[in-house]
């Protein structure tokens, strides 16, 4: 784990995180902010729990969040978060 978004703060590993993983981390404040905090994370637990018993590995099912999903798509894209719109994870959902 390189980094972890716990409202309001993120928390990495490295004195010197990359812009990608900043990016990642703040899509994850928007996503938590998007959904009044709470919320987000009974959604986030809940898919999580959903994949393990789906058969996934720990690393599967963590990948397999839409939440997670969403922000690995656009971390690279330092605007994304300027053009995102609201329940963009959604797309994600399978």
């Amino acid at each position: 784990m390189n980094g972890i978004t716990l409202w309001p703060f993120i928390i990495v590993s490295t004195p010197r995180p990359s812009a990608s993983l900043m990016n990642h981390e703040r899509i994850h404040i928007r996503q938590q902010a998007e959904w009044l905090i709470l919320p987000f994370y009974l959604w986030y637990i809940s898919e999580y729990y959903y994949h393990r018993l789906k058969g996934k590995s720990h690393h599967a099912a963590y990948r397999a969040i839409s939440f997670e999903k969403e922000a690995y798509a656009f971390e690279e894209d330092l605007e994304y978060l300027s053009k995102r719109r609201f329940g963009a994870f959604l797309r994600f959902l399978k």
